[in-house]
């Protein structure tokens, strides 16, 4: 047993032939480019590729088995070099049953058993070579569907104002939607953390993901999850999701709240800070806002006693330092190999060494979560203090 690096939510933005898999995502995010990012730069052992169900992806896939010497677990995944790939394909759910759109995770373990989801997904998208499609069909019938194929179902960023199960999809609880038993756990997104998500009971059954929803090589893992598991595989995962055999996730890392794009309530029109309770905005007289999770989570907070669950480390990627250049950010992977190394194992004299007192000391305030932090929101990434 021993402990791995997670990241199960990461865009594809380009396929083998170059087409367009996530629109907005980065052209660099290939394949290739992606394995050696997580394994090379950011040190993650497992990964989620969660625009599996497009079918270039999965042939990629099929000829990277029989050319190139990956292999398929038995126990589920792909293992290639120093990294297991999950197969992931991320869904728009908006029935008649939703208040808004609503993003889910679905993870197969076989290229055989996405393959099977790919085409029944494509008689119900429009495009079947895009991430994210809307799929017209209920929630309930998704789930069902993943779970016959052996699958797992995981409501993305769960709390974030566009598109998620608690923004703007359900009016008070997933029951709306979901059947509660086929869900395997809930991404909790860069606005929200361990403690905020324990206000809502409904919840405490699952345990919680922190992942980076990366749409370009640099965010790979700036949300993360130490698992420990016997082995990389998607059935150890699974074991590890359910806390059996001694397989847990040990911690989550992910971004401060404040610092996610969407944690506090904006104007609309200026993205100035406003209480949730005004009608206008005290800056520009503008009448509409975009809330932020912590007040969307005080609309739904519902008490009850939370389990006891891995703690919630405030993990800031190192693009975030004020003053961390791309420069200096290739000096500490010359010296130190990975990201990972650089944030949680080199030493403070390592890192002065390296990139003087200021930025080291900035690295370690941000291992103790004592940065002074100018909250986000509205799609605005919060700010880091330089002092």
């Amino acid at each position: 047993m021993r402990n791995y690096y997670v990241d199960l939510h990461i865009h594809l933005g380009r396929t083998a032939s170059f087409r367009p898999v996530k629109i907005t995502g980065a052209k660099t995010l290939t394949l290739p480019n992606i394995l050696h990012e997580a394994a090379h730069v950011k040190g993650l052992h497992m990964i989620g590729i969660i625009d599996c169900h497009v079918p270039e992806v999965l042939d990629e896939l099929e000829r990277g088995v029989e050319e190139k010497g990956w292999k398929e677990y038995d126990d589920g995944g792909v293992a290639i070099g120093s990294v297991t790939l999950l197969l992931g394909s991320e869904i728009e759910v908006y029935d008649k049953h939703c208040q808004g759109p609503i993003h889910v995770l679905a993870f197969l373990p076989t290229i055989k058993a996405m393959r099977a989801f790919s085409a029944w997904l494509k008689e119900r998208v429009k495009n079947i070579s895009l991430s994210s499609q809307r799929m017209y069909g209920t929630g309930r019938e998704l789930q069902t569907v993943v779970k016959q194929l052996g699958g797992l179902f995981v409501p993305a960023h769960a709390f974030t104002p566009f598109k998620s199960l608690y923004g703007k999809g359900v009016k008070k609880s997933l029951t709306e939607v979901f059947d509660p038993d086929f869900i395997d756990a809930i991404e909790l997104g860069l606005s929200a953390d361990t403690k905020m998500a324990d206000q809502i009971a409904e919840l405490h059954r699952y345990p919680y993901l922190s992942n980076s929803d990366a749409h370009s090589l640099r965010k790979l893992a700036r949300e993360y999850q130490i698992i420990r598991m016997n082995a990389p595989t998607f059935a150890e995962l699974k074991k590890a999701l359910r806390k059996q055999e001694g397989r847990m996730i040990v911690a989550n890392y992910g971004l401060n709240p404040k610092l996610g794009k969407y944690h506090q309530t904006v104007c609309e029109r200026c993205f100035k800070p406003v209480d949730p309770r005004e009608n206008q905005c005290p800056s520009c007289g503008h009448h509409r806002q975009i809330k932020g999770v912590f007040d969307r989570l005080q609309e739904l907070k519902t008490g009850g006693t939370p389990p006891k669950r891995p703690p919630y480390i405030y993990q800031v990627p190192l693009e975030f330092i004020p003053g961390l250049g791309a420069k200096t950010y290739e000096k500490l992977l010359a010296r130190f190999g990975t990201e990972m190394y650089v944030l949680h194992q080199a030493t403070e004299e390592e890192l002065q060494e390296s990139i003087g007192e200021k930025l080291a000391n900035l690295i370690m305030l941000a291992r103790k979560g004592e940065l002074s932090i100018q909250a986000g929101g509205g799609g605005k990434y919060g700010k880091i203090a330089s002092e």
